[in-house]
């Protein structure tokens, strides 16, 4: 028996649909290397110069997790409960999608979030309306900060923080700094928040970041982007970064960015960031889910009669000039006395509070005024809430979300309504034509709705 015969007895060439890779996940289904499938079990597969190989076993376990993970409703709550990002990532899927089996379930999920915390907050004497983050420069309580661990050090924590959990369970609803980031497009928002996001986690914080992206108003597609800015972030282990679509939704945020974040919350996040898509002065919707609110703004980016003009300017908590490095660093200073001198003029919020103006350089670490932008950040944090205006805060936007939901919820039964829908069919062709005008158009299709809410 020649050698190539021996080989050719002993190998088994497949042309294998996808590339195997050293983990065991699946590739491209265009590649058409040959798979070599050793009689040891060993699969192989060469790529010009290099081979990945993996195993059968490895395969077996990887299939065999999969085949673990519940999608259940409760399955979804214990993987929230025990910090599982994918479980986060499943969750945050079902509240954004408009499947109704979907939103079904998602409905399921809070009220289980909030039935599960409602139950520890009875026993612990306490409610969840006076629920508050703490902002230590270390992990805060019951949370399960060892997703990462590698070591034995770490795996000794994790048992402690285990054994913590099983004495007394930690409130996790309320127990998140909701932070908010605006400004518009190409100030460096998504920049900003890598490093800020970095610092945090380099002080024990689990950070959540909810990136919104602009939806085409044409295709109603959306790029999703952000997370490619954020490639230190979005690959520790410490960190959540979810980038979303807006889907039309005006005010620089998503539909259900709110019940996303509550998922951050139960996940253990105690730091949740919100970046809007990049706005102008009137997309202010991002100030009513958050409890602060952060403007960012480019340096030479307006005179003071600027930074007077209402909207989200006076909405703001602090405002960060961002970019103030290099040849930029004149003009963000600049910037930053327009900007004061103008916060002068604008009506503060709350009594307990003026806006501040800094600078912030994102590529000079903590001393390019990230640890000065968290320091005022905790500074706002304490006041809201030794003064009780955090929690009245709160509970005002628990309001103006119910409404903006029955607003919402009006809207789709208004679409699924089939009477409707051949309605305003008819009406918008005459709308189009000039026929009727769009508020008697309109005001048909709500009579016509109400008539069949009322007979059915």
């Amino acid at each position: 028996m020649t050698l190539t015969t021996a080989v050719r007895a002993s190998l088994t060439l497949v042309r294998g649909p996808r590339l195997v890779s050293a983990s065991g996940l699946r590739g491209p289904t265009h590649v058409r290397h040959p798979a070599i499938i050793l009689s040891s079990g060993t699969r192989q597969v060469a790529v010009g110069r290099r081979l990945f190989t993996t195993t059968q076993q490895d395969k077996a376990e990887e299939l065999d997790t999969t085949a673990r993970r519940d999608d259940s409703v409760e399955g979804l709550l214990a993987g929230l409960v025990q910090g599982d990002r994918y479980a986060l990532a499943r969750a945050i899927t079902l509240v954004e999608s408009t499947n109704p089996r979907h939103r079904v379930q998602a409905q399921q999920l809070l009220s289980k979030i909030l039935e599960r915390e409602s139950s520890l907050a009875s026993q612990q004497s306490t409610t969840l309306a006076s629920a508050a983050p703490s902002l230590d420069d270390k992990p805060a309580s019951g949370i399960d900060h060892t997703m990462n661990s590698t070591s034995h050090d770490t795996t000794t924590s994790k048992a402690k923080s285990d054994s913590t959990e099983q004495l007394e369970p930690a409130l996790r609803l309320g127990r998140s700094f909701r932070i908010g980031l605006s400004g518009p497009p190409g100030v460096g928002k998504s920049t900003f928040i890598e490093a800020f996001g970095m610092y945090l986690v380099s002080k024990g914080h689990r950070v959540s970041v909810l990136a919104v992206d602009p939806s085409s108003s044409r295709t109603g597609g959306s790029i999703l982007g952000d997370k490619t800015r954020m490639t230190e972030l979005s690959r520790n282990t410490m960190a959540y970064v979810r980038p979303s679509p807006s889907r039309g939704t005006l005010g620089g945020v998503a539909r259900n960015t709110t019940e996303a974040i509550t998922l951050c919350e139960a996940a253990g996040y105690d730091i949740c960031l919100v970046e809007t898509v990049g706005v102008g002065q009137s997309e202010t919707m991002v100030a009513d889910i958050v409890d602060m609110f952060v403007l960012l703004v480019p340096p030479a980016g307006g005179d003071e009669l600027q930074g007077m003009k209402k909207g989200i300017m006076e909405l703001s908590d602090l405002v960060i000039v961002n970019k103030s490095d290099g040849a930029l660093v004149d003009s963000a200073r600049y910037a930053q006395i327009e900007y004061t001198s103008a916060l002068k003029f604008v009506k503060a919020i709350t009594s307990y509070w003026k806006a501040k103006v800094i600078r912030v350089s994102s590529m000079g670490g903590p001393e390019g005024g990230i640890e000065q932008a968290w320091n005022t950040m905790k500074e706002y944090f304490h006041i809201m809430e030794s003064s009780g205006e955090l929690q009245r805060k709160r509970g005002h936007q628990r309001k103006i979300l119910m409404w903006r939901q029955v607003s919402s919820e009006l809207m789709d039964l208004l679409h699924e309504d089939d009477q409707v829908r051949t309605m305003s069919t008819e009406l918008e062709d005459k709308v189009l034509k000039n026929e009727v005008m769009s508020g008697a158009a309109a005001h048909q299709i709500v009579e016509r709705f109400m008539k069949g809410m009322s007979t059915s």
